[in-house]
């Protein structure tokens, strides 16, 4: 063939190709702008996203009964950190952060804000929303003289053609915060109503400091969302909520009846007062505690303090450890009654309240164990007491939100050996812990920093 035509056939090929990429250009750039995408997370049309239908509808439905619901939703929170509320009079059609490849979104209420209705699920039905209440047992009103509890609404799903609104119940407690229940379904309950186990909230149950709320636009629907976003965030990571357990507690009373003295109860009132005074302390420093030992012991054993205890006793991780913890608790009426070792090893600190001491003890990690030291003062003998490892958790004690072990059975069992539930009065912290070991001397040249006794 003759160069002169091969040239043309290319130069042809070349035209044609071009004129069908600028087509599929044009198609494209027509599609999105009708449609949207919903690809890696981007944003789509709004009236076109099933979720954002959903919560449309839901928000419609809580409007009308004045349920003065708010966003916790993690994925959309998330996203509304990296880019700001809309105004709320944007004119932006896209959905940027509903519209995510989850099905489902969550919202909550404070329960002491609404009256509950019945008729929510006649009117979510008129909505064209399947309705699903899940109810448990109210544990404001367990204790040792109930266990029965009355059972309260705890979450309710609403669901559309596979997308579901998740709407979570919070209750205040005597400690001054939130609580959710976990979601346990009951044995008639449609299990495939929605993918429970990817919920974000439910799988236990959690507690939470009161969010200050304010309202924003999200992708044109009116909300109201936690102003400080990372921080409820930030609490989601670690909500999980221990309940005392009432029932082993009462059988415990029944066995070894509880010290109703006037010595007793002075003592509880005093380290009530304390533990609260700690808490603040510590909380005004931003450092995490936990219950440790005696306290903690309490608290699993009997859901008290233990009388006879003397004291109370909190752990903290070493990496929390703060130069002005013991002027914060100086400042607060608390002098330093002691301090043994230092913060490379075996710190402890003592502080003295009223007739009751708090013992703080710092915790080191090492492998997979946990310890924390202690110092005889007058021989400068060391010693060690050693754990497996833990997380935390919430709980509630003498009306005050704490942390304890999530692994609370371990973490006893450790400190107090197998017979932990048999209540021991005389007490040597050198030897009755079933975790303690000898761990050398502190040199003499050392004994000005590490052993100091006011």
């Amino acid at each position: 063939m003759p160069r002169m035509n091969k040239t043309a056939i290319l130069a042809l090929l070349i035209a044609t190709s071009s004129v069908f990429l600028l087509f599929q250009l044009y198609y494209y750039r027509q599609y999105m702008s009708k449609h949207g995408t919903r690809s890696n997370g981007k944003a789509v049309q709004m009236g076109g996203d099933a979720q954002w239908q959903v919560v449309k509808k839901f928000l419609g439905l809580v409007t009308k009964y004045s349920l003065p619901v708010f966003l916790i939703d993690t994925a959309t929170l998330s996203h509304l950190l990296q880019e700001s509320p809309q105004p709320r009079d944007t004119q932006d059609s896209l959905c940027r952060s509903f519209c995510t490849h989850r099905e489902f979104t969550t919202f909550a209420l404070l329960a002491k804000l609404w009256k509950y209705d019945a008729s929510l699920a006649q009117a979510a039905a008129e909505c064209g929303l399947e309705f699903l209440e899940v109810r448990g047992k109210d544990p404001r009103l367990v204790g040792l003289d109930d266990l029965s509890g009355t059972e309260i609404p705890l979450h309710f799903l609403f669901r559309l053609n596979g997308n579901a609104v998740h709407l979570l119940v919070f209750y205040e407690r005597s400690g001054n915060y939130l609580w959710h229940g976990a979601l346990r379904l009951k044995p008639n309950m449609d299990r495939k109503f929605v993918s429970f186990r990817k919920l974000d909230f439910g799988r236990q149950a959690g507690a939470y400091d009161r969010p200050e709320l304010v309202p924003a636009s999200v992708d044109g629907l009116d909300v109201r969302i936690p102003e400080n976003i990372s921080r409820f965030l930030n609490e989601h990571a670690q909500a999980r909520f221990l309940e005392c357990r009432y029932k082993n507690a009462r059988a415990f009373y029944q066995l070894y009846p509880d010290d109703t003295s006037p010595e007793a109860m002075d003592f509880r009132m005093k380290a009530k007062s304390l533990l609260h005074l700690a808490a603040r302390t510590l909380g005004d420093l931003g450092v995490p505690f936990w219950l440790s030992s005696g306290t903690c012991l309490g608290w699993f054993r009997q859901c008290n303090v233990i009388p006879y205890s003397k004291d109370v006793d909190l752990g903290i991780w070493i990496k929390d450890y703060r130069p002005d913890i013991i002027p914060a608790f100086q400042k607060s009426g608390l002098p330093l009654k002691h301090k043994f070792g230092k913060v490379e090893d075996s710190l402890e600190l003592s502080f003295q309240g009223l007739d009751v001491k708090v013992d703080v003890f710092f915790f080191y990690e090492e492998d997979d164990i946990v310890w924390n030291g202690g110092t005889q003062a007058k021989s400068g003998k060391k010693f060690k007491y050693v754990f497996p490892r833990f997380a935390l958790c919430w709980t509630e004690l003498v009306e005050l939100k704490v942390r304890v072990p999530c692994e609370t059975l371990d973490y006893v069992e450790a400190n107090y050996g197998p017979n932990w539930n048999t209540p021991v009065k005389t007490w040597d912290w050198k030897t009755s812990p079933s975790n303690v070991k000898e761990n050398g001397v502190w040199p003499v040249r050392e004994w000005d920093e590490v052993i100091q006794v006011y």
